[in-house]
């Protein structure tokens, strides 16, 4: 089969691609590749509350990795859950909307990705947006992506609120407005109380005739004629195959499997490459490198209360009815994040922009939720949202179907683990609060007056991912970086990233409203060089051979 495009990946950058490239070039045809099911039909991942199940599990919609032993986490591996199916994470995640920063993406711009400033991208961010509290200055409300307030907020997270502003932390009602601090309520991807997820927005809501959805088919390198990308080889139902790219190929496999794939099919570290007997097309040393993730830590807090938290074992039985509540209606505990309120903490008064995010969960969150706890109970995170560790991601084999080695390298760098020691200190403040407080209840690791010593070895023991990895096929102006501010791969042609792998640095909220960003953006990128394709091979060519340092 040959078409003029391929997608490989339908997660958040892979769809919003996908969708955005038929419409605005309708005599283009298009493969969509995914090496996971289609979602559109599955309970547990419509059904918001779901996110208890799919997150633990290794199931066919989640890759469920595991790290590399980590000597910041007490020699622990970390548990890495990512979507797999169309939709990808979007299909699994606590559909929580926020966009970081608008001083992140000055970064981006100021360290050489031109074109990716905060003015630059926020009209995509509005372009893609469906929100129903209407279009503003930040916001839009004609997009795919459906966003929306919770139809459901439990008693104790709207006491989360109540006691963070006792606290002190002022109220937030829009982090993706004016300002970010303070601490409020999160909107949420969801449509009539039910997931949307990116492949929901933008690929099932509409069927176009020029692209291709292309299911449970597992990319195990991309082809090259020469040093362009022609195609790329598949294999699903046990059969390879070959399918054959006129114009150009995307990789949207996300932080970890894109820099998996160009390893494979021969662009990374030329040592490395060589060890796993992969012929190299291009030495490009950072590859997987640099790797960027918000490591989190929880505290639990158990509690017996005559308003239980009802996200626990305990209160299973009450699930039938709410259950006949949310298929008719939308509505109830079902349609619930369970990461419902939150918020965006500055460590110290003088900085710019917030270095700490909350999340508050009515339910006993433990080890991602794979170690169950009997009776009520309630959840804070503290994540340190700029951490210093840098991590990789390498090859376990030259086979794309084996896991890729994940070292995040959580805590490596002091710094965070400070950050985070800081962090839980402020968190306590909330605990302490009276409308929490006076609900009583045990920490599970924690306790108060804890020294310094004994806080930073419970981090150890049970800090882990917030599941936001980032940076590992770097975006920059620099020959070094992975790919151009065009997002095409350095050193080949026909060949772009469009996922946050391309992020230069970790936004400071969750990743995936960025990556849709990067997917609207990306589609018009592609589009403008399919109408100058001469100005954009000319551009593509002077990104290959720019020396170190210069912007292009």
């Amino acid at each position: 089969m040959e078409y003029d495009y391929i997608i490989v990946g339908a997660g958040s950058g892979g769809c919003a691609l996908a969708s955005r490239l038929a419409d605005d070039c309708p005599d283009a045809t298009i493969a969509l590749i995914e090496a996971g099911p289609h979602t559109n039909r599955n309970l547990l991942v419509n059904l918001p509350v779901g996110v208890a199940a799919v997150v633990p599990n290794k199931l066919e919609t989640n890759y469920g990795y595991l790290t590399t032993p980590q000597a910041g986490l007490a020699g622990r591996q970390g548990y890495q859950p990512r979507g797999r199916g169309f939709g990808g994470s979007s299909a699994i995640n606590a559909m929580i909307y926020t966009r970081g920063h608008p001083l992140d993406y000055d970064e981006w711009a100021q360290l050489g990705c031109d074109g990716w400033s905060w003015n630059d991208v926020l009209p995509y961010f509005r372009r893609a947006e469906r929100n129903e509290r209407g279009a503003d200055a930040w916001h839009g409300d004609s997009g795919p992506l459906a966003v929306s307030d919770l139809r459901y907020r439990n008693p104790f997270s709207k006491r989360f609120v109540q006691a963070a502003m006792e606290a002190g932390y002022k109220p937030n009602h829009d982090f993706n407005g004016a300002d970010q601090e303070g601490v409020g309520f999160y909107q949420v991807t969801q449509r009539d109380g039910r997931r949307c997820s990116v492949a929901r927005a933008y690929i099932y809501d509409r069927q176009r005739a020029n692209l291709h959805t292309i299911a449970d088919a597992t990319v195990l390198r991309v082809i090259f004629e020469g040093k362009r990308a022609s195609g790329v080889e598949i294999v699903r139902g046990g059969h390879r195959e070959t399918l054959k790219a006129r114009v150009e190929i995307v990789l949207a496999a996300g932080a970890f499997n894109s820099p998996q794939l160009l390893m494979c099919s021969g662009i990374g570290p030329a040592a490395h490459l060589q060890a796993h007997g992969i012929e190299v097309l291009h030495d490009a040393p950072e590859v997987g490198q640099n790797l960027i993730d918000h490591v989190d830590f929880t505290i639990n807090k158990r509690v017996s209360s005559i308003e239980p938290t009802g996200f626990s074992v305990r209160g299973i039985a009450r699930m039938v009815p709410q259950f006949i509540t949310f298929m008719r209606h939308g509505r109830g505990m079902l349609s619930s994040n369970v990461a419902e309120a939150g918020g965006f903490l500055k460590s110290k008064p003088t900085l710019e922009r917030p270095d700490l995010q909350l999340h508050f969960c009515a339910a006993l969150v433990d080890d991602h939720n794979r170690r169950m706890r009997w009776g009520h109970g309630y959840s804070l995170h503290v994540c340190v949202l700029r951490p210093f560790s840098r991590g990789t991601v390498t090859l376990a084999s030259a086979d794309a179907r084996i896991a890729p080695v994940i070292d995040p390298r959580f805590l490596s760098d002091s710094r965070d683990l400070d950050l985070l020691v800081e962090g839980v200190q402020m968190a306590r403040r909330i605990l302490d609060a009276p409308s929490l407080a006076l609900q009583g209840g045990r920490e599970l690791y924690t306790r108060p007056g804890q020294t310094d010593a004994e806080l930073r070895r419970t981090i150890a023991e049970h800090a882990d991912t917030i599941y936001h990895p980032v940076a590992t096929c770097r975006m920059g102006g620099d020959a070094r970086s992975v790919v151009d501010p065009q997002l095409r791969v350095r050193g080949v042609t026909g060949l772009r990233i469009v996922d946050a792998s391309v992020m230069p640095t970790l936004i400071g909220g969750n990743t995936n409203s960025p990556t849709v960003m990067i997917g609207e953006r990306a589609a018009g990128l592609i589009a403008a060089s399919r109408r100058q394709p001469e100005a954009m091979e000319l551009l593509g060519a002077v990104a290959t051979a720019a020396p170190a340092g210069n912007a292009v």
